[in-house]
């Protein structure tokens, strides 16, 4: 399967090929009640130690997004079963990663399940953070603009009311 819940997947790799990237991740923005989850790292870790973060990782040999992204969601907070990605919402970013290879960063948007919140060891906690509060945050710059063009994208489809 190359397209779920309106996502080409497929295409994202390719055009990732096509633009050199040597590492690919994949991220998501877990949201309830308007605010994301925001994980943060292990103070030990090797790649930006103690800052926060969206739950995400690399992408595994042979193995394609959706795959990564359901292992990466289980591995770093504990969330099981099938996904319902927030239609149509992806975005990325690219950055050099801890061992210098270039990456990008596809994040897509799901709803939280409801389910309680289990942390990997790779993270010493997590919180819920409205888009208008990261400013109180130690997201990257990236991060941050991603949340936002979730928020952004979530605002377009939610009539007013």
């Amino acid at each position: 399967m190359t397209t779920f819940q309106g996502i080409d997947f497929q295409g994202l790799v390719d055009r990732a090929d096509r633009d050199g990237v040597q590492k690919l991740v994949v991220g998501a923005v877990v949201h309830a009640a308007g605010r994301v989850l925001i994980l943060r790292r292990s103070g030990g870790d090797a790649f930006l130690p103690g800052i926060e973060e969206l739950p995400s990782g690399g992408v595994d040999p042979g193995e394609d997004l959706l795959t990564a992204l359901r292992r990466e969601l289980a591995e770093e907070i504990g969330r099981g079963g099938p996904l319902a990605l927030d239609p149509g919402f992806v975005t990325h970013f690219d950055y050099v990663s801890g061992s210098g290879r270039r990456a990008r960063q596809y994040t897509f948007g799901l709803a939280h399940d409801g389910g309680p919140v289990s942390l990997s060891a790779e993270h010493t906690g997590f919180r819920w953070l409205a888009p208008a509060d990261l400013a109180d945050s130690d997201l990257t710059e990236e991060t941050a603009r991603t949340v936002h063009a979730w928020a952004a994208a979530r605002a377009r489809q939610v009539p007013p009311g």
